[in-house]
């Protein structure tokens, strides 16, 4: 089959009946139709639409050999450079159509999946407990009917200290408890699956971590709609349907959930690995995970830091304050962040290599980089708009108030340097919507822990780079021995 539609994906998601739980109430009826979730699925469709469009079809897809059909380009092997270029552009397109602020669009988890099939099944062979043909299974099926999904690897906040080693009676964490002829028996939690329930699949696996249970270390992939799975949503971020007062929270708007697993059966053809702490630990580290996600992640946030260019600039125009240093100066660091974040992409194409089974990985130092600036950078541009903005993201009348009797003092006294009342209060509810709205901070502290703790994204881009040369250098300076 290859590509889907829109329409497609969202009767499909429909049909599904997953379990998902909303303000303490079972979803019934069409999951398209809540307010919680018409905006994102709406956008979404729109993406898988756009890679069925003409203009765009050729730049979004790849002819499968075995198939004959077309495959979306986010499930792509690459084995050459030009094939890495291929992909970047199709994320970009993707990203340029939801300006970058849609973390879970399907190329990521496209991504993922077609980097485990072209690693970590052969990081897996002839190890216990695992079945990386599963890997591969799941892989195909992904490509040939344009899966979607969404992931879930963080373990319940309980007790953070590594060295807790109590275990209570009930499982919280998400772990085997038993295994039949059938599968295995996952029961416990799991944070935190953004768009949880609204895809096809969720890939269930193990950050890797210092101290773990065995019978944590799994790794599977099962549909969405599996008996015993249900996915508990987090408060909505939608202001509202308005695309003036909510502009983005009512198209972007993601939902993130916890997943709890109430004695649900994993069949056998869809366990990559369990009880293996090792494999659990490969999976991640040694396989090529790293390299494809984060070159997707990172090609996202060089989109969305071209937005926030565009929405400072445009509140700079609109009040006319760009004569001012202090503003040059904050702009420039935006552009600063946008000019490195690009430069390290195409850094790792252009010392892109192949590895053993013969995939063309991007380097992943640049990418290790870019992902340890990100985090600092984006809270620092939400902050700048905020500042440029100043008193005028506060008083922000609703769409509605145009309409009414109180318009000509709106026109009066809320019109801008170069605009009107009206185009001046979209532009500051935008940027208000991107930097003060529940769902403008939830979108900084997502991008702050998108890959994990920022510390420790740090220490291991410390304990990774080679230093060994420049050490000698200074040696060979200093004439030590």
């Amino acid at each position: 089959m290859g590509i889907i539609t829109g329409n497609h994906f969202i009767d499909r998601l429909n049909k599904m009946n997953t379990e998902i739980w909303y303000d303490g109430e079972k979803i019934k009826g069409m999951l398209s139709e809540h307010p919680a979730f018409k905006g994102i699925l709406q956008t979404k469709a729109s993406l898988y639409d756009l890679q069925c469009d003409s203009e765009y079809i050729k730049k979004m897809t790849y002819l499968s050999p075995q198939t004959n059909s077309l495959i979306g380009l986010s499930f792509l092997q690459p084995k050459t450079k030009e094939d890495l270029k291929k992909r970047r552009e199709m994320f970009e397109i993707w990203a340029k159509h939801t300006h970058g602020l849609m973390g879970r669009s399907p190329d990521y988890m496209n991504t993922i999946v077609m980097s485990f099939a072209s690693s970590s099944a052969a990081l897996l062979k002839g190890k216990e407990n695992c079945f990386p043909e599963n890997i591969l299974a799941v892989f195909e099926k992904a490509k040939e009917n344009d899966l979607c999904f969404t992931h879930t690897f963080i373990t319940p906040q309980i007790n953070r200290s590594q060295y807790n080693f109590d275990c209570p009676k009930d499982p919280i964490s998400a772990k085997v408890i038993d295994r039949n002829e059938k599968g295995i028996i996952i029961k416990g939690a799991r944070l935190l699956a953004t768009q949880g329930g609204l895809t096809d699949e969720v890939l269930v696996y193990t950050a890797p971590r210092k101290f773990m249970d065995p019978a944590e270390a799994f790794a599977f992939s099962i549909p969405s709609n599996t008996k015993g799975l249900k996915f508990i949503c987090r408060e909505s971020f939608v202001g509202s349907e308005s695309p003036i007062n909510h502009p983005l929270s009512s198209r972007y708007e993601e939902m993130d959930s916890i997943v709890v697993f109430d004695n649900v059966l994993v069949p056998w053809d869809r366990v990559f690995f369990y009880d293996n702490v090792e494999a659990a630990n490969d999976f991640m580290l040694h396989s090529s995970f790293h390299h494809f996600a984060t070159h997707q992640v990172v090609t996202r946030q060089i989109v969305k830091t071209e937005f926030v260019l565009g929405i400072a600039e445009l509140l700079v125009e609109t009040i006319n304050v760009g004569e001012y240093q202090h503003i040059q100066e904050k702009l420039s660091e935006i552009i600063i962040g946008l000019e490195t974040m690009k430069a390290l992409v195409e850094k790792s194409e252009h010392d892109a290599q192949l590895d053993e089974w013969g995939y063309m990985r991007p380097s992943l130092l640049p990418l290790q980089v870019a992902s340890n600036i990100f985090p600092r950078i984006y809270p620092r541009f939400s902050e700048i708009i905020q500042l440029i903005g100043a008193s005028g993201m506060v008083s922000l009348p609703t769409e509605k108030a145009f309409e009414s009797n109180i318009r000509t003092d709106l026109d009066q006294y809320l019109q801008g340097a170069s605009k009107t009342a009206e185009e001046r209060v979209k532009i500051f509810r935008l940027a208000w919507d991107l930097t003060m709205s529940s769902f403008g901070t939830r979108q900084t502290h997502y991008e702050r822990y998108f890959f994990g703790d920022p510390i420790r994204l740090s220490s291991t881009l410390y304990q990774t780079y080679p230093k060994s040369e420049h050490i000698r250098n200074v040696c060979d300076f200093l004439d030590l021995h």
